[in-house]
């Protein structure tokens, strides 16, 4: 029995049939005339196949990270470095088709896998950066360094490509407030101290790893933060644009696509993870919030 204030998602398939109806399976691809706002319950290789081409203007990629990992009893083994090459190459050359010449692609990552994937986004893509994000959480070892850090790579498919400035400019506090003219130069005074928007850099430090207490948690072992993923959808599309995730997992792409007013698909094998999906989904109907977004601004870690 779990405390009432856990608000973990992690309910069976069966428990969950009523949300498992609502995915698609791979060979009702080839006569559906929309697939926008679905999640397809399915092998990621053989649905994008099936997809049509050119249909994302945003790829959010979150694949097995080179350790085993065991995603609802399916098992991803440890490859050699020459056989993640391989891997990484088959999922790059499956997403090409779907691209479109103004597209964008972010890849996430941890330290074993990262040089990996950016060298073979550089064969296909334009890269543009690569990104680091600080785990609060993170398991001490007693003879390394712990590891709190995970990577996401940011490429595009040509140099005609969005990125929203404006949309995710970071929320600081002033250390040394200058003031011209006797009022606040580039900064606000507010109850809760002085604060700046400042141009976002490749480190964020702000985000809060879901955990139990969240709406937002699932059950799901490598669940990415909303708030991470509102950076990367806000960034890199506009309202209306498809995002799309081949890996979802337990939905989080769909879901912040969706409280953000893009279109959305994702894929994935596992049906208990599609039924989590598609309830977070019906949840954000209720509750489109984001925790650490507020009023158009990212927060500071564990701020409301």
């Amino acid at each position: 029995m779990k405390s009432s204030r856990n608000k973990t998602i992690d309910f069976s398939a069966l428990e969950g049939e009523r949300f498992l109806a609502n995915c698609i399976k791979p060979e009702q691809l080839s006569g559906l005339a929309d697939v926008f706002n679905k999640t397809i319950l399915g092998d990621s290789f053989e649905c994008m196949e099936n997809l049509p081409g050119a249909l994302a203007d945003l790829v959010i990629v979150d694949p097995p990270y080179n350790i085993r990992k065991n995603f609802g009893g399916s098992i991803f083994p440890k490859l050699d470095d020459g056989q993640y090459a391989l891997y990484t190459e088959k999922w790059i050359d499956a997403i090409n088709p779907l691209l479109k010449p103004t597209s964008s692609i972010y890849v996430c990552c941890d330290f074993r896998c990262s040089g990996i994937i950016g060298e073979a986004l550089s064969r296909h893509f334009i890269v543009r950066n690569r990104i680091t994000w600080e785990r609060e959480k993170g398991r001490g070892a007693t003879k390394n360094w712990k590891n709190n850090i995970e990577d996401i790579w940011f490429a595009t498919v040509s140099d005609d490509y969005t990125f929203n400035l404006d949309a995710v400019k970071v929320k600081r506090k002033v250390i040394a407030p200058y003031k011209e003219n006797g009022a606040p130069k580039d900064w606000e005074d507010s109850p809760k101290g002085k604060f700046r928007l400042t141009c976002p850099s490749n480190f964020w430090d702000d985000i809060t790893v879901p955990y139990w207490s969240m709406s937002e948690n699932t059950a799901h072992p490598t669940q990415k933060p909303e708030k991470l993923l509102a950076k990367l959808i806000f960034a890199s599309s506009n309202e209306g644009d498809v995002v799309f995730d081949p890996f979802l997992g337990s939905g989080s792409t769909s879901v912040t696509a969706k409280k953000l007013g893009r279109r959305y698909i994702g894929i994935e094998q596992n049906e208990q993870y599609c039924a989590w999906a598609e309830y977070r989904l019906a949840m954000a109907e209720e509750n489109p919030e984001i925790q650490g977004f507020s009023g158009g601004v990212f927060l500071p870690r564990n701020d409301r």
